[in-house]
């Protein structure tokens, strides 16, 4: 997982955003640029100390006190929601990895499964075509089995077409050449949602990246309605200037030829209010906006967790009903079907259609596997943190075909 999530494209590019986001605030907590300035009298300004030739100039404009501050807060909450996006990105490449690992262990299972039934099968077709022979089978039984063995090579050569498909799912999630090998899977642990929905619905509201992302924003918003009203009041400014003064002709003045400095104080008059007043509507709107964004996100994820909650202990549901009862039950009437069958008082569809149960509900039992193993991951991406698990009861059961021959 961490090899998925240090080469995943959209992490490194939330992450970049984040970035970006963070050089945000050494700009906007910084005063404007000093201001200098140059004059040249085209016409000598005359005085008792001499004619003014220039003028050099320096001004430093400041902000009404505390809208620098206002602007630093709103950047850095924006920064925090970049941040949130990045952890909900890592979260949908985990989600994404775990889903199709599941899929592919899935795959990996059924073709095992299959080609243990068709050896099984295939030993099946060799009895009744040899009974045949000697008169002591039916030509239907025969052709019943061929059907059944033809159907089984099918589904087997469908799902090893599969494969490369769910090994390049895999591939794409880890970042990698999509012909990378991918060896076959054994089974993956089963975890256990060791709490209910609501519970994780709870959890959700205060770790979730994206509702947490939502808060940030609102947060933003509000500061800059703050920071909106002060920039409609004045701004000041503090400025020295520098004039360049010839000595006077014959003028006996002590202060003859001194260049005089010029302290200087200004204030910016905010007098079009109508856009200062349009800033702080601009910025209630978009804050009440998010506010009901994350009402209905808050929703969504609430009853999505639901959801994912319900298909989670269903299939953990299906995995046990599989386990301890179906398959051990087919497994035990296969036996005595085979029994029943090599002292000729079982039919031999009968005996086809226990093999058939068998893997069905074999292959079910992996399904419910990797589906309980998906929905768990959706409720890791959901909830935005690990969610309290305790393995799963039992172990597996599969379909040994192998061991039982007619």
């Amino acid at each position: 997982m961490r090899y998925a999530l240090f080469h995943s494209p959209s992490v490194e590019a939330a992450y970049q955003r984040w970035v970006a986001e963070s050089e945000r605030l050494p700009q906007v907590r910084a005063l404007p640029d000093p201001r200098v300035s140059f004059g040249f009298f085209l016409d000598e300004v005359e005085t008792r100390t001499g004619a003014q030739q220039s003028r050099v100039g320096v001004s430093q404009s400041f902000p009404w006190p505390g809208l620098l501050d206002d602007r630093e807060d709103a950047a850095a909450a924006s920064a925090r929601a970049a941040w949130r996006a990045f952890e909900a990105a890592g979260l949908m490449v985990t989600e994404r990895v775990v889903e199709t690992l599941h899929e592919l262990a899935y795959v990996d299972a059924a073709i095992r499964i299959t080609a243990e039934n068709l050896d099984l099968l295939a030993s099946f077709e060799e009895v009744v075509r040899a009974r045949y022979r000697v008169g002591a089978g039916s030509h239907p039984a025969l052709v019943r089995v061929q059907v059944e063995l033809g159907e089984l090579e099918d589904r087997l050569a469908r799902l090893r077409s599969m494969r490369p498909t769910y090994a390049a799912d895999l591939n794409a999630a880890l970042n990698r050449p999509g012909d990378t090998p991918i060896g076959e899977l054994g089974e993956l642990p089963g975890r256990v949602v060791s709490i209910d929905g609501p519970a994780l619905g709870e959890i959700a509201r205060r770790s979730n990246p994206a509702l947490l992302a939502l808060d940030e924003r609102t947060e933003q918003q509000r500061i800059r309605e703050r920071a909106a009203r002060k920039e409609g009041l004045p701004d000041f400014s503090i400025g020295l200037d520098y004039i360049v003064t010839d000595e006077a002709i014959g003028s006996a003045i002590a202060e003859s030829g001194d260049d005089p400095v010029l302290l200087t104080f200004g204030i910016g008059v905010p007098l079009w209010r109508e856009k200062y007043e349009a800033g702080v509507r601009e910025a209630v709107a978009r804050r009440l906006a998010l506010s009901h964004d994350r009402a209905e996100e808050a929703n969504r994820i609430a009853a999505s967790i639901q959801r994912a909650w319900f298909e989670h202990t269903d299939a953990d549901r299906r995995v046990r009903l599989f386990e301890t009862t179906l398959i051990p039950k087919a497994e035990e009437s296969l036996r005595a079907s085979l029994a029943g069958f090599r002292a000729d008082e079982t039919s031999f569809l009968d005996l086809l259609d226990t093999e058939r149960t068998l893997l069905e509900f074999a292959v079910s039992a992996e399904r419910a596997r990797a589906d309980r193993g998906q929905a768990l991951a959706r409720l890791n991406r959901l909830v935005g943190e690990a969610v309290p698990t305790e393995p799963a009861a039992g172990t597996s059961v599969k379909a040994k075909a192998g061991e039982e021959k007619p």
